[in-house]
């Protein structure tokens, strides 16, 4: 080319007006300044072992006695992977105020006031009546002045202290019939009971002569009219859990007194409302003097213990009319009238096809049939029982009770178990439970039921990490899983000595509570826009597994809360898990309620939307002088 110039020269002078006019420095700082972001993304999520993932410690007051049996009282948080809260923008914290000290034992929906409005025929007043949406509190439930920590299982089965539950008429009431006695500043229970004063250990040893109660056939037992549970506490020896009930009444503070003893049990009653469980869940049903008229209204009453009989379930009966020749009197009552009560249950009991196993001494004992072919031919040719036109027997929550019989699944044959037939305790807790495996629940498979299974096994080991008292035997007693599914939490917790009350809300798509009695655990139904059947201060530790995600728009998420913080004892802990969006308008209201929290991440790592939120309820009480405030200022329970 002239002037020697090479081809690419010429390129050059071609495009040197235009690089004249661009300067590619402001190009390279986007550049650098884009990978410098990238990069600190991952650096802030990759490792579990970054100095910025602190460890949180949520430090609670010790109420340790002199002799030091108070359990720890330290929460430990040991979250490695932790949402950046201040990043995420929440709502304004509102601070919530102590109710007056007079509510320290506040229980919604069997509230004494509010039962004087209804009728007090076959005891309608004391069933649930919730509180209308104006009257519910906008307050927190104080604990009395002086509460402590409750005492480790097992010591908490025969001890209590007094000023947890400051009561003394059950003491100077059934102080004969060895109820419960006051011993300086803490409550004994030498495990009597109305129908066996010489003990409930003795007693049991009584009904295990005529059925058998160690070889795992008897897994589930109701208690209806419980006292103060000790025939569930003393079954515990033998590996029958027992759902123990009784009413909120003129014995004060019954259930109250369970529950602080480490016992299952919640206020119940019958009388027109089917009690909150499914049919067919209950091995064993119990009444010991329980003052319940088996023979009236049509039997209904013994009408709803046959539903919740599972097939070949067995009915004891203990107290009047039992042995009534030589109680007579003592019960002052006429033996016509005694008899006549006698021969009516035998009646209907003949009517519900049961068959009476033995009457020995006070006790008398039924047995369900394990299914109804029998019953339907007797049915056809004498016209004596009349069975329930029912599309859902487990339907279970203000469901009026019947005086028709409940049928029991179809079988084939005389000797097929109707329902299918359990496992003996303990292999049915890991066995797929019958309704899964007759394809009874729409939607839910065996593979499903076993993932599930597996699952938790994983996740409470991620739990215990995460909160080390959770692995400390003796720190917590009492738990409650207020959206249970299969009740595999409580199946992964079998070995610790805790037991779990699985709640299947009503909202739930898939009714799964005959699954959870089918592994030989237990539970209720509850609708969590209402209280719970308890009293304030009941449970050590709630696990809420999407459930505020379930009830997203159904009632207000302050309500739900403020029940949690009524039925949680203060340094109780609770676990939430759900989506994070949803985590963190928890954690504002919870901010305001005297709750110290973290957010961490999902056992899978900080990519998964959900996570966990980690709370310890701080120590307070009413103070002393019974003034509405809270009294602070000897404990508290601070964040680092």
């Amino acid at each position: 080319m002239a002037g020697g110039g090479s081809p690419s020269s010429g390129v050059s002078k071609l495009y040197q007006p235009y690089c004249k006019r661009v300067n590619i420095i402001p190009f390279a700082l986007v550049i650098l300044l884009c990978s410098a972001s990238y990069l600190l993304g991952v650096w802030q999520h990759s490792s579990s072992v970054s100095s910025s993932f602190q460890s949180t410690v949520l430090n609670a007051v010790s109420c340790d006695d002199e002799k030091g049996l108070a359990r720890a009282s330290m929460l430990d948080f040991a979250a490695h992977h932790t949402v950046d809260e201040s990043k995420v923008a929440a709502p304004a914290v509102r601070e919530f105020p102590a109710c007056d000290v007079k509510y320290s034992e506040y229980t919604p929906c069997e509230d004494r006031d509010r039962s004087l409005r209804f009728d007090r025929d076959r005891l309608i007043y004391r069933e649930r009546h919730c509180p209308a949406k104006e009257e519910l509190f906008k307050c927190l439930i104080p604990a009395p002045a002086g509460y402590k920590t409750p005492f480790p299982w097992p010591i908490s089965r025969d001890t209590a202290w007094f000023s947890n539950v400051p009561h003394k008429e059950l003491t100077v009431e059934k102080a004969v019939q060895n109820w419960i006695r006051v011993e300086g500043n803490k409550f004994r229970f030498p495990g009597g009971g109305t129908m066996f004063s010489n003990g409930a250990d003795a007693y049991i040893d009584e009904i295990e002569r005529l059925i058998p109660l160690r070889n795992g056939s008897i897994r589930t037992a109701v208690d209806t009219g419980c006292g103060v549970a000790s025939w569930g506490a003393y079954l515990l020896t033998r590996n029958i859990l027992t759902m123990s009930f009784a009413p909120r009444d003129s014995h004060e503070a019954q259930v109250q007194f369970a529950l602080e003893r480490g016992v299952p049990a919640m206020i119940g009653v019958l009388a027109t409302n089917r009690l909150p469980y499914p049919a067919r869940v209950f091995d064993m049903a119990h009444c010991s003097r329980c003052l319940i008229p088996w023979h009236l209204y049509g039997g209904q009453n013994l009408i709803e213990v046959d539903r919740i009989l599972r097939p070949g379930g067995y009915w004891i009966l203990s107290g009047p009319p039992i042995n009534w020749r030589r109680h007579w009197k003592g019960w002052q009552r006429t033996e016509a009238d005694l008899k006549a009560e006698q021969d009516d249950i035998e009646t209907l009991a003949t009517s519900l096809c049961w068959k009476k196993i033995k009457e020995k001494g006070d006790i008398a004992i039924w047995q369900k049939p394990t299914n109804h072919i029998h019953c339907k031919i007797r049915r056809r040719v004498l016209k004596s029982t009349n069975f329930c036109n029912v599309s859902n027997p487990d339907s279970a929550w203000y469901t009026k009770m019947e005086t028709c019989i409940t049928p029991l699944p179809e079988v084939s044959n005389i000797k097929e178990i109707a329902g299918g037939a359990l496992q003996n305790w303990p292999l049915r807790l890991m066995a797929v439970p019958p309704r899964i495996a007759s394809g009874s629940l729409d939607g839910v498979t065996v593979e499903m039921f076993l993932q599930d299974t597996e699952l938790w096994k994983k996740r409470l080991g991620y739990y215990k990490t995460v909160i080390n008292q959770l692995g400390q035997k003796g720190r917590y007693r009492n738990l409650l899983d207020m959206n249970a599914k299969f009740g595999s939490f409580a199946a992964a917790l079998i070995d610790d000595p805790v037991w779990v009350m699985n709640v299947v809300p009503t909202e739930a798509k898939i009714n799964t509570l005959g699954v959870i009695y089918e592994r030989g655990l237990i539970g209720i139904y509850q609708d969590w826009c209402e209280a719970m059947s308890t009293y304030p201060r009941t449970y050590d530790l709630l696990h809420a597994d999407a459930l505020f995600s379930l009830y997203n728009g159904r009632c207000e998420m302050e309500d739900i809360l403020l029940e949690m913080d009524r039925i949680l004892r203060p340094e109780g802990a609770v676990i939430f898990r759900d989506d994070v969006d949803v985590l963190v308008k928890v954690k504002s209201i919870t901010d305001g309620m005297r709750w110290d929290s973290q957010i961490v991440d999902h056992e899978d790592g900080p990519l998964q939307r959900e996570k966990l939120l980690l709370v310890v309820k701080t120590y307070w009480t009413a103070s002393n002088q019974g003034q509405d405030q809270p009294d602070l200022s000897a404990h508290s329970n601070p964040m680092l």
